[in-house]
């Protein structure tokens, strides 16, 4: 078998293309419609000729009979070739250019007839019904073949039945209209198939234009392999239509977006809620690689146009990005004030070591308490009020990194936080952004300070921070609070926006609020209300009965 035979096999078959299976299958239905409807017109049509020519021949029938000279003469003479009846049928027959006209008396004697030689004779069909006085119209065999016939009964001058007057219209005149109709109805059938014809030749060009020329294996085969690209690559992806409706989302985008299948047919605004996630995908939001938060995450998005009016929406999840990024940032914030610290260590142990030498012993001693009270102070003043470990360790290191960036990190004396809070992770990533955002404030400004103020009342947690920074403009604050918005340069790991956002988000997920405004004596003053954060304290042990009693009896 040779190569080739497989596409010759393809041709002798339906055509691939769609646009030549789309046109092929718009010809042949308006070619069986042009059929049909031709032979339903011609059916009709043979029934209204035949009608037509069988009213056509009793009308001539009846005004025959009407005439009273016949009935005289088909009472007073005998029939013969050359008698006044059939000679008055002749004129008639000539005139109205029926087949033929025949006049006979009661008994079916013909008076007339187109071949003289039947006159005297007995009629070839049944004229009983004209007799009986009735009109009588069909389609019939007779001496001159088949004709349209029309019988009506012949009266005397008294209205009596003296015989019927027979007109037989030929039938092939019948036909032959038929026939003759039949040119002008195919050409109108013709006329009508190539106007259908184009519009198919249209349609299916149009048709090839938006499949760009393709097969249907090939469209088949194309949504299979998006449909496993969609629903297997690791970013969320979100089609919508020219209305701005949801059309398609696949699985990645339901997990990171948080919604089901009940979106698609939805616009962004009813399947998100109001945003910046649902203002990205409507692109009321436009730029590249958009910031926004959807619950605990951040993600990255991007939108692009399609020809039909819709538009394409991609999703990247980037919260451990963002994680490691600020990890990142502390680490080297840590980094930086060990060094400094080795720095400022190295220059103690040189002072250290040059009382020793000179043998001012006193002064090494009290030099070194100095240094080691220092650093006490600071741990006891945070650990005093600040009873949750992670919280203590997180303002401790973030002393050192103020230190070391020129900034004095005070806690306030009004601080009290037991160690009872249900999500002490949370509250440090609250409180590390606030105070990453408070030290990017005042750094490099005179007098710089931040307070931290940490409360509980009840199991609600309340956070302020202070700064003497800048401050924020009132018409800015609650933008600080949007995805993607800040006032800095960007971090070399990414793009800012989203620590304040996630602070918010992370309060309103505990039903609290996370509002701005300004300190005492200018700056900001950031609040964070997080309602259920403490556990309820655990009630005081009961004392033994043998203590009691020897608690009783000491009292006494």
């Amino acid at each position: 078998m040779s190569p080739t035979s497989p596409a010759r096999r393809l041709r002798l078959g339906l055509p691939r293309r769609v646009f030549s299976q789309v046109l092929l299958m718009q010809v042949a239905i308006a070619a069986g419609v042009a059929v049909l409807a031709t032979g339903l017109f011609l059916a009709p049509l043979s029934h209204q000729l035949d009608d037509q020519a069988m009213h056509r021949a009793l009308a001539i029938a009846q005004t025959t009979a009407e005439q009273p000279q016949i009935a005289a003469d088909l009472q007073h003479t005998a029939p013969r070739p050359d008698g006044p009846v059939q000679r008055e049928a002749e004129r008639i027959r000539l005139a109205t250019g029926a087949e033929y006209v025949v006049i006979m008396n009661h008994k079916g004697t013909r008076w007339s007839h187109t071949d003289p030689a039947q006159i005297g004779r007995h009629v070839s069909t049944d004229p009983q019904q004209a007799l009986a006085g009735e009109e009588v119209m069909e389609i019939d065999e007779g001496t001159l073949g088949r004709s349209a016939r029309g019988k009506v009964p012949l009266r005397d001058a008294q209205g009596h039945i003296i015989g019927a007057v027979s007109v037989g219209i030929a039938y092939d005149s019948v036909r032959a209209r038929l026939i003759s109709a039949i040119p002008g109805l195919l050409a109108y059938a013709g006329g009508a198939l190539a106007v259908g014809a184009l519009a198919a030749w249209l349609i299916s060009r149009r048709v090839q234009r938006q499949t760009r020329d393709l097969a249907f294996s090939d469209i088949s085969a194309l949504l299979a392999e998006r449909e496993a690209m969609l629903h297997g690559i690791r970013e969320g992806v979100v089609a919508l239509d020219r209305a701005g409706r949801v059309r398609l989302l696949n699985d990645e985008a339901q997990r990171l977006l948080g919604i089901g299948e009940e979106a698609v047919g939805r616009s962004p605004d009813e399947a998100l809620g109001e945003g910046r996630t649902a203002d990205v995908l409507a692109g009321r939001v436009t730029g590249t690689d958009l910031l926004t938060v959807r619950g605990h995450r951040v993600l990255v998005a991007n939108r692009m146009p399609t020809e039909d009016g819709g538009a394409v929406a991609t999703l990247r999840d980037r919260t451990e990005l963002e994680q490691l990024g600020r990890e990142l940032d502390s680490t080297r914030g840590l980094i930086d004030a060990l060094r400094a610290q080795d720095h400022e260590h190295a220059n103690r142990m040189h002072t250290l070591l040059g009382l020793l030498e000179l043998e001012m012993y006193d002064d090494a001693v009290e030099f070194v308490g100095e240094v080691v009270g220092d650093h006490r102070a600071t741990a006891e003043q945070v650990t005093e009020k600040i009873e949750d470990p992670l919280l203590a360790a997180l303002l401790v290191g973030k002393a050192t990194v103020a230190a070391e960036r020129g900034v004095a990190l005070w806690v306030s004396d009004r601080t009290r936080l037991p160690d009872r809070l249900v999500d002490p992770r949370g509250l440090v990533t609250v409180v590390g952004n606030l105070v990453d955002n408070a030290l990017d404030a005042v750094a490099g400004t005179p007098h710089a300070r931040v307070e931290v103020e940490l409360r509980a009342e009840g199991r609600t947690a309340v956070l302020t921070v202070r700064d003497t920074g800048p401050g924020i403009p009132p018409e800015q604050r609650e933008l600080v609070f949007t995805e993607g918005w800040s006032t800095k340069k960007p971090p070399a790991h990414g793009k800012r926006g989203i620590g304040l956002s996630l602070v918010r988000r992370l309060a309103e997920r505990h039903g609290g609020s996370a509002t701005v405004g300004e300190a005492e004596g200018g700056g900001a003053q950031f609040t964070v209300v997080l309602p259920e954060a403490l556990a309820e304290p655990e009630p005081a042990p009961a004392l033994p009965l043998s203590a009691t009693a020897a608690a009783e009896e000491e009292a006494r």
